[in-house]
């Protein structure tokens, strides 16, 4: 493979077109079409395209990790959601588009985040082709990454260091669970679709996704300084109004920037517990180094 941002798109518009298909319901609602809105609203797809790679180096069932992708996409999509509500990040653009409480309204935009966070865990439940202990697996793993010892428990973090100034390595604390934890969970439940359980692939997994998350919410954290709203898709400065405590803020770019590089060569090093190629891992790490958006 040699074009990794081609490769990104194509499988990004599979994904799509799938949670399509999984959110097509027999009804008319308000908050299905702010759920649809939400999930349809561009991205590259990262944390299924994750998924569907760790699933190809153990050998699992592509299209059981096609399914597990999307369902961690959805619980993705909710985050963002739930963050851009005027009671968290007060956001109204994401991805060069009306945030979903600017266009659905407050009220919908929160159901049509819990809806997601729902439907996730009954898409990985209706998996059919993997054994039955790994779906179970799965749930367990995405439950504990997405909840209050994962995302969930990272956004609080955030929002206290709004009020609390924190130490740089209790906001590397933070990324690890606000950030990573998704990630750790997509690249675990990729593992997953296979037939077999391997302790240390599911670990060096893990460990490819801390340090690439870590990477990319320190990339994320420099863009919101160097970046501008249109190639962003989102409002740039943000950080700083807030008075965020971020990497950036700690180290300044310069820094920041080393350690970028420094994150994702670490998460690299952990591939090597994979027996086959794992060359799209290592280009996506590397593309999300040098992404500008």
């Amino acid at each position: 493979m040699t074009d990794i941002k081609k490769y990104v798109n194509e499988q990004a518009e599979i994904i799509s077109k799938r949670l399509n298909e999984l959110l097509n319901e027999n009804m008319s609602s308000v908050v299905l079409d702010a759920m649809k809105y939400s999930v349809s609203n561009g991205g590259k797809r990262i944390r299924p395209i994750l998924t569907i790679e760790f699933s190809k180096a153990c050998n699992g069932h592509l299209l059981s990790a096609l399914d597990f992708g999307c369902a961690v996409e959805m619980i993705h999509t909710y985050s963002l959601i739930h963050d851009d509500l005027p009671c968290m990040d007060n956001d109204d653009m994401r991805r060069g588009k009306a945030s979903c409480h600017i266009a659905f309204g407050e009220d919908n935009a929160l159901l049509a985040g819990d809806a997601l966070l729902t439907e996730a865990f009954g898409v990985l439940s209706s998996v059919r082709c993997i054994p039955d202990i790994n779906i179970v697996r799965a749930v367990s793993y995405l439950a504990s990454f997405a909840g209050i010892n994962g995302m969930v428990g990272g956004q609080v973090l955030d929002l206290q260091f709004e009020k609390n100034k924190p130490t740089v390595d209790e906001v590397l604390k933070m990324y690890s669970l606000k950030t990573c934890c998704l990630i750790k969970a997509a690249c675990v439940l990729g593992c997953l679709t296979s037939n077999e359980y391997d302790e240390k692939k599911i670990s060096a997994a893990i460990d490819y996704a801390e340090n690439l998350g870590i990477a990319f919410q320190i990339q994320d954290d420099i863009l919101d300084i160097e970046s501008d709203s249109i190639t962003l898709g989102k409002p740039v400065g943000s950080d700083e109004k807030n008075d965020k405590s971020t990497v950036v803020k700690f180290y300044g770019l310069e820094k920041s920037k080393e350690l970028v590089i420094e994150y994702t060569d670490k998460a690299i090093l952990a591939l090597k517990e994979f027996d086959c190629n794992a060359e799209t891992l290592e280009k996506l790490a590397y593309m999300l180094v040098d992404r500008k958006n």
